[in-house]
């Protein structure tokens, strides 16, 4: 039997960053709210992706900084690593994340509702926890689900030998190699970490680069970089099988030079995500979905009166900090607010492999491709004294503009603290700022964010130091 309980303004399905995000504006703006969660609050974000595998990638730094002390003047011993402590401290991160979280609904008195919530239509929402079931009553619904990693066609993720990014997240025993199936953010920031262990790591990418969606000259940069560090790198090369055994597992591919066959300790599949829409009742009210996502219009409603959606589930970009964006500006449309839309022409991209990449905007290619009559400007981070200081000067910032203008139509960073200097250019885009303006914004000195300003009067014929 059902427990019935109170009913809501807004009730959210899913506590990742899209859903408590929505919750806690929902609840500045005077609405009674709850989230439903059935994992952790924080979503896959923050407790298998984002937060935990930057803590993993911070101990490989630290572990390539400590061999290194020697060029700094530090004298060390031996140095080891500790990979089930390595483990642990991501998990520890992402546990301490998603006890913030709940303290903040708290504080917004938002309810948490634990159990699977699914959509009962009519405004109704059923939630089942350990074989309990109670209904929820909401004026709005909004479903925040997020996503699920996919895999290849006829190839199975079982865990084990061919695992998704949560479970290379708890591998407290690094394998000796890894054949790492897609060449985006994911699959580098993985193969980063596990080649700064010693791990030996292949990418296999079908597209003509590592990063494909990223500048090219910014994404073979990297390429160049991950080859120096003896990892291998197939382009231009599709996966035909996956095949598992006690022993590792054997991947046939082809390349534009035959086929080969891949071996290794374990297979890790990033070939990137799609929504979860399975079993939370879409179909049951009639919501439409394209392929794996939940179509919306241009204020997150459905087609279903009353019903929304936001974040990874209604689809690209699948990035963390496009649902929070997507949410606070559905919540305060349904308040009644002017809301400012979401700009998906200025979102920025950011891999935390080293060197990190970040973009935002159009990539040189695509700026050509739209019409525009460009200049480029380059700085290379070796020509900038804070980078020589810290021993750090792999990469350059990239700015493409507008010929006539100025307008700043994109930049790109390759480089140790690339994915914090982004927010700059982004600013900088959304005050349609031109190269002028970024050249006689005086950056304070020695910074790494120099090489900004230098890169725009590269682009005007006066850089001072290239």
């Amino acid at each position: 039997m059902a427990a019935k309980t109170d009913s809501f303004d807004l009730a959210v399905i899913g506590g990742g960053p899209g859903g408590y995000v929505a919750a806690i504006r929902a609840s500045q703006l005077g609405m009674k709210t709850c989230v439903i969660e059935k994992d952790r609050l924080g979503g896959l974000c923050l407790n298998w992706g984002c937060i935990p595998s930057k803590a993993l990638l911070r101990s490989a730094e630290v572990y390539h900084l400590v061999q290194q002390a020697d060029e700094y003047g530090i004298q060390v011993g031996a140095v080891n690593f500790d990979a089930s402590k390595i483990i642990k401290r991501s998990r520890a991160t992402a546990d301490k994340l998603s006890k913030g979280v709940s303290f903040l609904l708290k504080k917004n008195k938002v309810t948490h509702i634990s159990g699977h919530g699914s959509l009962a239509g009519d405004g109704q929402i059923t939630v089942v926890n350990d074989g309990k079931t109670e209904s929820i009553q909401a004026r709005n619904i909004v479903v925040a689900t997020g996503g699920f990693t996919r895999s290849l066609p006829g190839v199975t993720i079982d865990g084990k030998k061919i695992i998704s990014s949560r479970e290379a997240l708890v591998l407290d025993k690094l394998p000796k190699s890894i054949i790492i199936i897609g060449g985006g953010p994911i699959g580098v920031e993985f193969a980063y970490f596990y080649n700064a262990f010693g791990v030996k790591c292949s990418i296999v990418e079908m597209l003509s680069h590592i990063l494909p969606f990223e500048d090219k000259e910014i994404a073979t940069t990297l390429q160049r970089s991950f080859k120096k560090k003896k990892m291998a790198i197939l382009t231009e090369t599709r996966v035909e099988s996956i095949k598992s055994s006690a022993k590792g597992v054997t991947v046939d591919v082809s390349t534009k030079s035959g086929s080969k066959t891949l071996t290794g300790d374990l297979a890790l599949m990033a070939v990137g995500f799609g929504g979860m829409v399975e079993n939370v009742g879409l179909e049951k009210v009639g919501v439409k979905i394209e392929k794996t996502f939940i179509k919306v219009d241009e204020n997150y409603q459905t087609n279903v009166p009353g019903v929304f959606a936001i974040g990874d589930v209604i689809g690209p970009p699948l990035l963390a900090h496009v649902a929070s964006a997507e949410a606070i500006f559905m919540v305060e449309k349904l308040a009644g607010h002017d809301a400012v839309p979401v700009d998906y022409a200025n979102i920025p991209g950011c891999t935390y492999c080293q060197p990190q990449v970040a973009s935002v905007g159009l990539t040189e290619q695509k700026a050509i491709e739209a019409g525009y009559s460009v200049k480029v400007g380059k700085f290379p981070f070796q020509a900038n004294g804070k980078s020589i200081a810290i021993g750090e000067t792999e990469g350059m910032v990239k700015l493409i503009f507008e010929e006539k203008y100025g307008e700043l139509l994109g930049a790109h960073i390759i480089g140790v603290e690339a994915t914090d200097m982004i927010a700059e250019l982004g600013l900088a885009r959304s005050l349609e700022t031109t190269y002028t303006e970024v050249l006689k914004t005086v950056h304070a000195h020695p910074t790494l964010s120099e090489a900004v300003m230098e890169a725009a009067g590269d682009a005007l014929g006066e850089a001072i130091h290239i």
